[in-house]
């Protein structure tokens, strides 16, 4: 692929449309709006096609031309094309006849999306000139920029909340960075970051370089077009936290409708929250175009922001979609989790057990349509969270190591498994 062109002309004010440099800023000095990357499709249609697309390596970068770097990427060669599965048992059970997962808990470094966006953003912070990079995290993103920074040789500084998940405070430390829990909750962190963006020259790769940041989420809509055929599911049921990536799935489609990869996108996009943070879904249940920022109190801590940054957008997309938004309890995600382990042998995090859940209940409403074409976006691996399910698994049988224990156990267990399938 060529590497010496750039088709990315600058960026742009989503409210007032002005325009601005490739520059690391995200927010326009006239109204405030946030900003976005601006591509030059047309010289995309000439060099990019499906034949050109499909010959590249299996990777996020395939899709280069519709990505916001200048040079070859720095980070995460390995990132992307991560499994998409007909989930036939899952789909029985939930009354869907053409249900796939697309499943980014496998994904290459640390088994979430975020290596995507992280991928895409170091690379652009390093062209930028940065050695240093940043973030505020629910974990997830810790995880990525850790990783990644250490492969691309910059320093880095995480902050998350105190209480975050044990697994990703040492999924994150692991990797050498300088990690900062703060007394509080996601939002308290982003408004530390934001004043700590302004002090020190630093990549914080969701603030200050967050347009390019941002654009590493369409390759999981690009994929799902691809995986599927170059067609777009009738649905798409998606994880939300800052909203960012329910509207690069969206952009993703609508991009490749433009360039003529696809035909016409008809695909409804559905937000997935847990009831105890939903400032979306609640908007659009309400009918709202805009947030009312809450306090947190779930177990899904990866999608636990409440005030997001893009959730006026992510309101926007659903409703331009003709989707709809709803939530979950807590026992009710935690059976979701449960539920696409032992129907599809996936592990999932809070955040794919929200959004099976929350599958299950628009089916049950009638929304989502037994002979659809649905996708469930899995986006972070339960290895992460295992403290949410730890009590509701049971724990192993006990015997002795001989065979006459393991017989009459047998027997009881067998007995038991009777009754179950009853």
């Amino acid at each position: 692929m060529r590497t010496d062109i750039s088709y990315v002309h600058g960026l742009k004010c989503r409210e007032c449309g002005r325009s601005y440099q490739k520059e690391p800023i995200h927010v326009c000095e006239y109204c405030f709006g946030p900003l976005e990357v601006v591509y030059n499709y047309d010289g995309i249609k000439n060099i990019l096609s499906r034949d050109v697309i499909e010959k590249r390596p299996c990777n996020m970068w395939r899709y280069r031309e519709l990505l916001p770097i200048d040079t070859d990427p720095k980070v995460g060669k390995d990132v992307g094309f991560t499994p998409f599965i007909r989930a036939h048992n899952l789909g029985e059970v939930l009354g869907i006849e053409n249900l796939y997962i697309k499943n980014d808990s496998v994904n290459h470094p640390t088994l979430s999306f975020k290596d995507r966006v992280v991928a895409t953003a170091i690379t652009k912070a390093i062209e930028f000139g940065y050695d240093t990079v940043a973030c505020a995290s629910t974990g997830n993103l810790a995880n990525s920029v850790a990783a990644l920074s250490a492969e691309g040789g910059v320093k880095s500084y995480i902050f998350i909340p105190a209480d975050l998940e044990n697994s990703k405070i040492l999924g994150t430390l692991i990797y050498g960075t300088n990690l900062i829990g703060i007394k509080g909750n996601y939002d308290d962190v982003n408004r530390l970051c934001s004043e700590i963006a302004a002090n020190y020259h630093w990549a914080f790769v969701n603030i200050t370089i967050r347009p390019y940041y941002g654009d590493g989420s369409k390759t999981f809509g690009y994929e799902i077009a691809e995986q599927l055929g170059w067609k777009v599911p009738d649905n798409v049921v998606v994880p939300v936290a800052g909203s960012s990536l329910i509207t690069k799935i969206w952009k993703a489609f609508k991009e490749f409708e433009m360039l003529g990869f696809i035909d016409r996108v008809n695909t409804k996009i559905f937000a997935a929250q847990a009831s105890g943070c939903s400032p979306v879904t609640t908007a659009i249940k309400e009918g709202r175009n805009f947030i009312k920022p809450v306090k947190p109190n779930t177990i899904a801590k990866s999608i636990a922001i409440g005030n997001p940054a893009d959730g006026y957008y992510g309101i926007k997309t659903v409703k331009e979609s003709g989707g709809y938004g709803e939530d979950v309890t807590d026992e009710e995600i935690v059976e979701g989790i449960k539920l696409l382990a032992q129907t599809e042998g996936i592990f999932t995090e809070t955040a794919g057990g929200v959004t099976v859940a929350v599958t299950k209940k628009l089916t049950e409403q009638g929304r989502i349509k037994k002979n659809e074409l649905t996708v469930i976006s899995i986006t972070g691996n339960g290895l992460k969270t295992q403290e949410a399910v730890a009590k509701s698994v049971g724990s192993p049988v006990i015997i002795e190591p001989r065979l006459k224990s393991f017989q009459e156990r047998f027997e009881e267990l067998d007995s038991e498994d009777v009754k179950l399938r009853r």
